[in-house]
């Protein structure tokens, strides 16, 4: 069947409203205050990418003032389909936030001796047994999310979350950073006071492998600290010259991913520092501060993301509402299938590709 000039049209106007609208939001992140906020923000929808975190906040923040939405911040979001198999239905009227969704396509791979055999199958195709079905991300389309207070049903279970005491640090955090440290062939050490290491509150030295945190602080504040110099470890070898790609702006990331994985945790982010973006984010040569600052937060959060992923902690939860299972309702005939991977395509040219929806 011939495709359709005028639906493609209009997918194609959809897709640059949404490019523009993006833009406009990264743009908007002028101070490190911004950063913040957008940041905490995203370490509470951390199952959604960045660039979409950004989407919704923004279009749930153009709602709420013109009073269409009743609450003033997103809590759980999702598709129209999904948030029927909650039995919750959206309400008349209620606009849904567009978003970058990916468009994939499935190959079969099966292990041959001379490597890895593939061919691309068709909608619904079932692979042969001995198969191995991978999941290619070649683009991205719009779609559509909603908020729950835009949905009325059955009421949405409340998800326990950890609380902390001023100064307090979560329960097993110290413990998971200092397993994923060692994981990575690093010895932490505590020193008694700053004025050992240089009147800093940690450091990481990739000469020797080490870790070093201050003792004369509260927990929460070394916890913070150890979290900052995992981030170093994980995203700062100075033999990998892919880690600093963006060479000027390490710090920026390593407290950008302490403040992800303490959002996650319940502490709160008012005590992390950031520089101006429009300081850090121009230190990238050929690119834009919008590109530079875009690329940092899908960098952050999914280094975050890895972190949390790995620790056995309380964590709140990731924007999804309760008893979600967006992976089920998105391949329904691949329950009972064999074990899936995704490989990312590359992006298309002057938009970033978002992995996540």
């Amino acid at each position: 069947m011939a495709s359709n000039p005028d639906w493609r049209d209009a997918r194609e106007a959809k897709l640059d409203a949404l490019h523009e609208r993006l833009t406009t939001a990264v743009e908007s992140l002028v101070t490190g205050d911004d950063w913040i906020r957008a940041m905490t923000f995203a370490a509470q929808f951390r199952s959604r990418s960045f660039a979409n975190t950004l989407l919704i906040y923004a279009q749930h923040a153009e709602r709420y003032e013109v009073g269409s939405v009743s609450e003033p911040w997103p809590t759980y979001v999702a598709g129209f389909r999904q948030w029927e198999s909650l039995g919750r239905s959206v309400l008349k009227g209620q606009r849904g936030y567009m978003i970058q969704a990916p468009v994939t396509e499935r190959w079969a791979a099966e292990a041959t001796p001379d490597g890895t055999a593939l061919r691309k199958l068709g909608f619904r195709e079932p692979p042969q047994p001995g198969e191995q079905v991978r999941t290619r991300i070649i683009n991205v389309k719009p779609a559509y999310v909603w908020d729950v207070c835009q949905t009325d049903g059955d009421p949405v279970p409340v998800r326990p979350g950890p609380t902390l005491l001023e100064g307090q640090a979560p329960d097993g955090l110290w413990n998971g950073l200092t397993r994923l440290i060692t994981a990575h062939g690093f010895d932490l050490s505590q020193v008694a006071t700053a004025k050992e290491i240089g009147g800093a509150n940690g450091v990481t030295n990739y000469a020797d492998h080490t870790v070093k945190v201050r003792l004369d602080m509260d927990p929460a504040a070394q916890v913070k600290t150890l979290a900052h110099e995992l981030a170093h470890v994980t995203m700062h070898n100075p033999d990998d010259a892919e880690s600093w790609h963006h060479r000027g702006i390490g710090e920026v990331e390593a407290e950008s991913v302490a403040m992800m994985i303490g959002a996650a945790h319940g502490m709160p982010t008012d005590s992390y520092t950031i520089p101006y973006v429009s300081g850090w984010a121009t230190t990238v040569q050929g690119k834009t501060p919008a590109e530079v600052v875009q690329a940092t937060g899908e960098r952050v959060r999914a280094t975050a993301l890895s972190i949390l992923n790995a620790l056995d902690t309380e964590q709140i939860g990731g924007g999804d509402p309760p008893g979600l299972d967006r992976a089920k309702l998105a391949n329904p005939h691949q329950a009972k299938g064999p074990a899936f991977t995704t490989v990312q395509a590359p992006a298309m040219a002057g938009q970033s590709m978002a992995v996540s929806v």
